[in-house]
């Protein structure tokens, strides 16, 4: 695990088969502060786009990706009713 600064905010980095991968949680944290990062999060994976990029990055790198579930939430993505949390997906 390594940390780097970013406009004077530290982001986590974590290797992990030698890729490396940015704290999502670490970002949130530098722009809306600890109490709201949750939010932010949860409002940005409830978004089409980024289920759909969500979704075309798992099934290049996770050969156990599960294309039935997420078609379920692709379908219910931007509706108003529709919450996914980061442990749902």
């Amino acid at each position: 695990m390594a940390k780097i600064n970013v406009q004077d905010r530290e982001i986590t980095i974590i290797a992990f088969e030698e890729r490396d991968y940015i704290s999502l949680t670490d970002m949130a944290n530098a722009k809306e502060g600890a109490s709201r990062a949750a939010d932010v999060i949860k409002n940005w994976i409830r978004t089409r786009y980024t289920l759909e990029f969500l979704g075309t990055w798992e099934q290049i790198n996770n050969l156990n990706f599960k294309v039935v579930e997420f078609d379920h939430f692709k379908m219910q993505a931007g509706l108003p009713s529709f919450v996914l949390s980061v442990s749902d997906w």
